[in-house]
């Protein structure tokens, strides 16, 4: 008996104690780790606990610092999977070895496969792929500090099918597909976005103090939790508040201008293009629409448009949708046996807290059936077109809402803290940063902005030569945000853009960054819409970026200017490559003072040749305007050259 105590004590301590191991949010089982690069394994244990990470047929073993952190570096491995890993107590399976991007920025990076679903719809609804896994980071802020770990997500290495993909971000989905189908390894897509923040937000302290010393103490000023605090909860109440009044002063309500049977015959009638309701509080349209007997009964689709800004849209007195703010495409669901053979009547009460109310043009208006209800084809067959009149009456109006909402997403430092820092080190194959339609209204200092988070994001990785692909913003009319009317025309003279230097300076960044690539997409864009769908081919685009920097530095790219001289009659641009040939347009020549002025021109091979007038030029630039439309230089492959502006001085662009 007692050499079997004995026996039993020495089997003890032979083996670690119970006291837990920790890891971060991003190990967890189904994961993806980095090929080709050492692995970084690291979490918390109580301060000097032994940890024991078993992987791959291997044992690795460290100690938890007087910080009760700990790390283990694993050896470089090729693609494959699945595998193992056991940590003390901690066990993690299904991981595969593949590559990792990490997409970053604004909301374009995060529009939702549910939202450009109509774009691909029979590619979404048949493809699926359990070595493309999802990961989605948690909005989260922090002023004070950098943090150690992201929130938990629901989003955790989720194999790539339509369930887990319908609220991931669509270029993430296209990526990780469009990088498995060319090298055929497991790919890890982790997103990490939030609509509307400015760069400033993704940028850490230590990176701003320096040269923007304001940026840094507008951070210190949020520190207060409870100034914070105390705004958050006075935002809450003023918005309940004028809810409240809202709804009990509603005439619409009160009335049930929703109902189908509702005399609207004395209400104004208006053109939806024509019109816009300046005013704050609610506004109710209303349209009969006829159904004939073979479409009565039948479960169908009301597609309207885009509005400004927010909207409740009922049909035959039913609430079929409702929407919250400008951005999201409607696209309600009709339930079978609501549509009625004769008229049936479609209510629309718009909620009105700032700008004007009013319909955006270039969007389907229209009730589908059948499966005309997903498509996007130009001429749908089964659909029944809405009018472009309505009956209009004001259901109340109201005093603007108090606000004092503090936003700490867009704050400098507060995203780099809570969101970004806590990710690394873990090992990526690259990162993709497409944000800076916040920045459009200030976009001097945006290029030194985005230098400093490359340079500060590459700082936490440990990695200078960390590949970034920065996706330049696309074509769109910054005038269309809430202002109306404006009538749609292409932007035809010359004019000083917010998007357009932007877009100079992301060029010009990436241009001068030997591990950075510009994606190109002025031509993917849509001019009402901030959000454009064509997302398959923004990652596409994407892809071959990381071509060339990371597997064949031969691909071609967007074309470039290489080279420039002035002759007697024309400035002649040298191409990194062959333009499709014939007459281009958006180019513009800038004489002596400095006053731009359009200029013909036309692409043969490699050449641009731009005529000149009397005036010795200044300065040349081209798709300088936030919607470059007529914008037609391309490669042969057709890949659109990125606008640009050059300084001419002894007779050589620069």
């Amino acid at each position: 008996m007692k050499k079997l105590l004995f026996l039993c004590t020495v089997l003890l301590c032979s083996f670690p104690s119970n006291a837990k191991v920790s890891l971060p949010q991003l190990f967890q089982s189904g994961m993806v780790l980095q090929r080709n690069k050492t692995i970084p394994v690291w979490g918390k244990a109580d301060v000097g606990e032994t940890v024991i990470l078993l992987f791959n047929k291997k044992q690795y073993t460290t100690t938890a610092g007087a910080d009760g952190r700990w790390r283990i570096d694993l050896p470089k491995m090729k693609a494959g999977g699945p595998y193992r890993m056991t940590i003390n107590e901690l066990t993690l399976d299904d991981i595969l070895i593949g590559d990792v991007w990490l997409l970053s920025g604004q909301s374009n990076i995060d529009v939702h496969i549910e939202r450009v679903y109509p774009q691909y719809t029979q590619e979404i609804d048949s493809y699926e792929n359990s070595l493309i896994r999802l990961f989605r980071v948690q909005n989260d802020t922090d002023p004070h500090g950098v943090k150690d770990d992201i929130r938990p997500t629901p989003t955790n290495w989720k194999p790539l099918n339509k369930q887990n993909a319908w609220p991931f971000s669509a270029i993430g989905y296209f990526l990780g597909k469009r990088m498995f189908e060319k090298n055929k390894v497991a790919q890890g897509v982790i997103v990490n976005s939030w609509g509307g923040t400015p760069i400033e937000a993704w940028i850490s302290k230590d990176s701003l103090e320096h040269d923007y010393p304001m940026l840094v103490k507008r951070a210190q000023f949020f520190q207060s939790d409870n100034y914070v605090k105390a705004q958050s909860q006075a935002n809450m109440e003023a918005e309940r508040q004028w809810q409240k009044i809202l709804q009990d002063t509603d005439l619409g309500i009160q009335q049930n201008w929703t109902a189908a049977d509702y005399d609207d015959s004395d209400w104004q009638t208006i053109d939806q293009w024509k019109w816009g309701w300046r005013n704050t509080g609610t506004v109710w349209l209303r349209q009969h629409i006829h159904i004939d007997k073979a479409h009565a009964g039948k479960p169908a689709r009301l597609l309207l448009g885009t509005l400004f800004d927010c909207d409740v849209t009922y049909l035959n007195g039913q609430q079929i949708g409702q929407t919250g703010y400008q951005y999201p495409p409607r696209r309600y669901d009709i339930p079978e046996g609501l549509l009625r053979e004769g008229d049936n009547v479609i209510s629309v009460r718009f909620i009105n807290k700032y700008g004007v109310a009013h319909f955006l043009p270039e969007k389907p208006y229209l009730i589908a059936f059948g499966d005309d209800r997903w498509s996007q084809n130009p001429m749908p067959k089964d659909i029944i077109p809405l009018g472009e009149t309505w009956k209009m009456r004001v259901g109340t109006e109201m005093p603007s809402c108090p606000s004092g909402d503090v936003s700490l997403q867009n704050i400098p430092t507060t995203l780099y803290n809570a969101v970004l820092y806590p990710l690394a080190p873990y090992g990526l194959s690259g990162i993709v940063w497409y944000q800076g339609e916040s920045n459009t209204g200030n976009p001097a200092p945006y290029a030194d902005y985005l230098k400093k988070l490359m340079g500060c994001w590459r700082d936490c990785w440990q990695d200078q030569q960390m590949p970034f692909v920065i996706v330049q913003l696309a074509n769109h009319d910054g005038r269309m945000q809430s202002a109306f009317p404006r009538p749609i025309t292409s932007q035809t003279e010359p004019m000083n853009s917010g998007w357009a230097q932007l877009r100079e300076a992301q060029r010009t960044v990436a241009k001068a960054d030997t591990w950075a690539e510009l994606a190109v997409i002025n031509d993917l864009g849509e001019t009402v819409d901030i959000h454009p769908l064509r997302k398959k081919e923004v990652a596409a685009r994407i892809g071959l970026c990381f071509d060339r920097l990371l597997y064949n530095n031969k691909v071609e790219l967007s074309p470039e200017v290489i080279a420039g001289e002035v002759t007697d009659k024309a400035i002649v641009l040298t191409l990194d490559q062959p333009v499709q040939s014939g007459e281009v347009f958006e180019f513009e020549v800038a004489d002596k003072a400095g006053f731009f002025h359009n200029a013909e021109a036309r692409a043969e091979k490699n050449k641009i040749y731009i005529q000149l007038g009397d005036n010795a030029p200044s300065a040349i630039r081209y798709a300088w305007k936030d919607n470059p439309l007529k914008a037609n230089v391309r490669s042969l492959n057709g890949l659109p050259m990125s606008s640009f502006e050059l300084e001419i001085t002894n007779n050589k662009s620069k």
